[in-house]
């Protein structure tokens, strides 16, 4: 019997049309040698140049019933294939929101536990990630226009996906980037990457918005934010909730949840630096 199996390319895509024309195409995206960029039990992520252009291929092989199950018992809706991140970027893109450029997908099999499936992604260049600059801000303090710039590009960000429903679940700042050649705009345009986990859920859901907002809470807890800094953010956050106040918002539950979770988080970090283990 043959495998189900399906193949996708966006429209205007610069691969070259002898890549296109291969009968084995999916496998040979599942298989052809590039720079790994990450690899854990069920992923990999590598670099490949098709002519004169270099791309991203995220690799999602069958990630196997017991996963699947661990993933609903801790009330997580798992993974299953790269069909997530095409929706993720989709959606993000539908909200003018700039994300890797699609590419194309692939997606092989029929049973969840056993999917094989890749997405394809337009490599974006030198980048600079947010957790980059934090750190060179560490030893050289930023222009107060340039860093609240940011930090307003990074809240309208974070508030529109929110107010849509949209929750990353890997919501930290080393997770938004800018071109480096595009450094000397102000703020330059910020790329949301590492969609694989996002979920989008309607109605919007406080709980993952909670964590989310933790997440990035957390992440730049050693940036050197004070006061004004904060409600730069909180301002801009709640710009994309029309319908909401958001000064009352501030006062609300919402926000002591969001401190005391990204609290805890630091703290397992902290533990995990002194005991030498890396997150």
């Amino acid at each position: 019997m043959t495998m189900k199996q399906e193949v996708d390319f966006a429209a205007g895509n610069q691969l070259p049309p002898d890549i296109l024309a291969r009968p084995d195409l999916f496998e040979y995206l599942m298989h052809i040698d590039g720079q790994v960029f990450r690899a854990v039990a069920t992923r990999q992520t590598v670099k490949v140049k098709f002519g004169q252009r270099y791309y991203f291929i995220k690799r999602h092989n069958g990630v196997g019933w017991l996963e699947i199950l661990k993933n609903w018992m801790t009330f997580k809706r798992p993974v299953v294939s790269a069909r997530n991140e095409v929706k993720a970027i989709q959606a993000l893109t539908d909200l003018n929101i700039p994300t890797t450029p699609y590419v194309a997908h692939g997606v092989q099999g029929c049973l969840p536990a056993s999917l094989r499936s890749f997405v394809m992604t337009e490599d974006l260049g030198d980048i600079v990630t947010l957790e980059d600059l934090a750190l060179v801000w560490q030893t050289q303090p930023p222009r107060l226009q340039y860093k609240r710039a940011l930090i307003r590009r990074v809240a309208e960000i974070a508030g529109r996906l929110h107010a849509h429903g949209i929750y990353h679940r890997d919501f930290y700042i080393c997770h938004f980037c800018f071109k480096r050649e595009e450094d000397g705009q102000l703020p330059p345009p910020l790329y949301v990457l590492d969609l694989h986990r996002v979920e989008i859920h309607q109605p919007p859901s406080a709980r993952m918005q909670i964590k989310d907002l933790a997440a990035l809470y957390f992440s730049a807890m050693d940036v050197g934010l004070n006061r004004g800094d904060w409600l730069t953010f909180l301002r801009y956050y709640y710009a994309a909730w029309p319908a909401l106040n958001w000064r009352v918002q501030i006062r609300g539950a919402i926000w002591q949840q969001v401190s005391a979770r990204a609290a805890k988080l630091y703290a397992k970090y902290q533990r995990k630096v002194r005991s030498g283990v890396a997150m």
